[in-house]
């Protein structure tokens, strides 16, 4: 494992998200934090494949995943953040922290670009395999691959098209993948980071850290800062329209809709939308 090389990403996450903090000092917009988030484990990605000792042809795969992952999210993201305001969940953070919010913040967001190290290792374990690629697990990570992508692009554009209508205003989404989670592009976020641990198979001695990315991210996504402040806004702005719908929708993983006259107890809270 190259440690040097590790430790230059983590100083790179580490500062990308300072500048994060200091974009959102200047101008109020805490919206281009998850921007600046998803470019920068890109980059670091990115980094850590072009310089893995693995096979190349694994390296070049991951490098062209990681930079899809990257340019997608990060510009769905900051195409939303353009001539918006505050993102709900940073606004009440930075409300409830008062006078402290700016430090409290800077230390949140270097909590956050240790996650973002977190993910890059797994990436970083993956080009690391030096295993000839690709074999038939290699597809499998590559297949899961394009359905989280494709997923996550489809679940965000259904939402989008939602967000122009008039129903926008008073009603919740529950068009399309929207259906059968309240999360969708939180369920296929979390997908993407399931598939390093397939790539990284070969590799004995480090490969079993490659799953921290997936237990990370559903962790975050579901009990963190996902779903539970973004359900909390749902419910302040919809009330009892939303109650019915996480009645009726799974929170996180797609399945069969329910009756609402049948609520089942064990259901997660969140909603992305």
């Amino acid at each position: 494992m190259d440690f040097l090389l590790l430790l230059i990403i983590a100083i790179w996450l580490s500062l990308a998200m300072a500048g994060a903090w200091a974009i959102q000092r200047a101008p109020g917009m805490s919206g281009w934090i998850d921007t600046i988030w998803s470019a920068a484990v890109g980059i670091g990605g990115i980094l850590a494949a072009l310089f893995a000792q693995g096979d190349f042809d694994r390296r070049v795969a991951v490098v062209i995943i990681v930079a899809a992952w990257a340019l997608r999210l990060g510009g769905h993201i900051g195409s939303r953040t353009i001539g918006g305001g505050e993102d709900p969940r940073y606004a009440k953070l930075i409300e409830e922290w008062g006078d402290s919010a700016a430090w409290r913040l800077l230390i949140f967001l270097q909590i956050q670009a240790l996650a973002a190290f977190i993910l890059v290792l797994a990436v970083y374990i993956a080009a690391a395999n030096d295993t000839p690629f690709p074999r038939t697990i290699d597809l499998l990570a590559m297949a899961v691959a394009i359905v989280a992508l494709g997923g996550e692009a489809i679940s965000d554009a259904q939402l989008a098209r939602f967000r122009r209508t008039p129903q926008a205003k008073t009603e919740v989404c529950e068009t399309g993948l929207w259906r059968y989670s309240r999360h969708p592009n939180y369920f296929f976020e979390w997908l993407f980071w399931c598939l390093w641990p397939l790539f990284a198979l070969g590799q004995p001695i480090w490969s079993w850290l490659s799953l921290l990315a997936p237990l990370l991210m559903c962790w975050l996504l579901v009990h963190v800062s996902g779903i539970p402040p973004l359900e909390e806004h749902m419910l302040r702005s919809r009330g009892e329209k939303f109650r019915a719908l996480q009645r009726r929708v799974n929170a996180f993983f797609p399945g069969p809709r329910r009756a609402e006259n049948h609520p089942r107890k064990s259901d997660h809270s969140g909603e992305s939308q």
